[in-house]
């Protein structure tokens, strides 16, 4: 394959995971534009919030390696090479990113709606 076509990626990512693929993906776009008008809104970040969501973030970080392991027909102890690894490394990586992003934008709204309430 010396191309890297989009659409080729996105049969591969529909075959690995069927329809969980858009679901994740609506997740991925309704998180980030939470995240941005909530950033907007606050007219910055809230430090302790993002350290929580840091934290949170991990165990989501954790259950992106079993999602990879369970759609993938190669388990952790198939990984041979550093490619392997930094492809492992990389899905946890962007699990806890995507999560963080997830418990911030969660708390975010449930402080803006309380705040409302009360």
């Amino acid at each position: 394959m010396k191309d890297m076509d989009p659409l080729i990626l996105l049969a591969v990512f529909q075959e690995m995971l069927g329809p969980l693929l858009w679901v994740l993906l609506a997740i991925v776009l309704f998180a980030t534009l939470s995240f941005a008008v909530l950033v907007w809104r606050e007219r910055g970040l809230s430090a302790r919030r993002m350290l929580r969501a840091q934290v949170l973030g991990i165990p989501g970080g954790v259950l992106a390696l079993v999602l990879m392991a369970q759609v993938s027909s190669s388990g952790f102890t198939d990984a041979g090479g550093p490619a392997d690894w930094l492809l492992i490394a990389l899905v946890f990586g962007l699990g806890l990113i995507g999560s963080t992003v997830l418990f911030y934008v969660v708390g975010g709204w449930r402080t803006l709606w309380r705040g409302r309430a009360g």
